[in-house]
């Protein structure tokens, strides 16, 4: 029997929800899965995602975050005080991205945490074949009053296997007011995303130099599709896995701290890979910001696809 969500408030992305109301509840737990591939496999073709507990060393998901705590305060990012896992900005810094290699992504505890043979291991069993990460890291330093915008990750890595499966990691223990991710469970599936999948869904953001949120508001994914958007608090340690056809967005930051999170990218070793994210030197993405006055607004396009 499921325990009765308090009600409380949550901003996610634009808009406030209450958790435990029709149009937000609590992401579903995994973790009593784990060593059964089969059941796993099975909940993720059903809900479109997975939340494991405990799945990463806590020890080194933290030891991960004080290096890069460390980093950001030689940086000027972070405010040097504090203890050692406190990761607030410095005056007028905000929040940043850091993907590809910078000093986060070489941290050493980074690298074991996003690499480690726990993660490999389970993708493996995912998969049921060898598995292979993309060697390009996400790393993201979201600020005060930051979120992400609600999209689907294959507009952006699609030229590859549709087997991607995105890891989210975060480094630290997040409440809600940290800025959690939200997915609307079962959106890869249900008949009303089906026209946004065949639309948005076959988008590039390099090809066709769109903004590639698909929307700031929750409420104009499920009122106009369905579903419900789903969250939960985090553990050092944890992770979220979804694939690349998964609706989902953060709740904004209302805290005083960076939100340092993760993504990084798994899939069957022996299938096509989107080469702009392997290599020694990735080169990521090419043209999607590379003429401004050329990129198309989602407002724009969803008027053309009529969603």
């Amino acid at each position: 029997m499921q325990t009765a969500i308090a009600p409380r408030t949550l901003r996610v992305g634009t808009r406030d929800l209450e958790l435990g109301s029709s149009q937000l509840g609590e992401l579903r737990d995994a973790t009593p899965h784990l060593g059964d591939s089969a059941a796993l496999r099975a909940r993720l073709d059903d809900e479109g995602y997975l939340l494991l507990r405990g799945l990463q060393d806590r020890d080194l998901v933290l030891e991960a975050r004080r290096q890069m705590v460390q980093a950001l305060r030689e940086e000027g990012v972070a405010d040097p005080a504090g203890g050692p896992l406190d990761a607030r900005p410095a005056p007028s810094k905000g929040g940043q991205f850091r993907g590809g290699e910078n000093r986060l992504t070489q941290c050493p505890a980074f690298r074991q945490v996003v690499e480690s043979e726990r993660i490999r291991r389970f993708m493996e069993g995912i998969y049921g074949a060898e598995a292979l990460t993309f060697s390009f890291k996400w790393m993201r330093v979201v600020g005060p009053g930051d979120f992400t915008g609600a999209h689907y990750d294959v507009v952006y890595m699609g030229r590859g296997s549709m087997g991607v499966l995105t890891v989210w990691t975060p480094f630290g223990d997040l409440g809600y007011e940290h800025g959690t991710l939200a997915v609307v469970p079962g959106s890869h599936r249900l008949p009303g995303f089906q026209r946004v999948r065949d639309t948005y869904g076959r988008m590039d953001v390099d090809r066709d130099r769109v903004s590639g949120w698909f929307a700031d508001d929750p409420l104009d994914i499920t009122g106009r599709y369905g579903g419900r958007w789903a969250t939960t608090e985090f553990r050092a340690g944890d992770v979220l896995v979804f694939g690349m056809h998964m609706m989902h967005m953060s709740l904004a930051n209302t805290s005083a701290e960076f939100r340092l999170t993760a993504d990084t990218r798994w899939q069957r070793a022996g299938d096509p890979v989107d080469e702009r994210w392997i290599g020694k030197q990735p080169k990521g993405h090419y043209a999607w910001h590379s003429e401004p006055e050329k990129l198309v607004s989602m407002d724009a396009k969803r008027r053309e696809w009529g969603v």
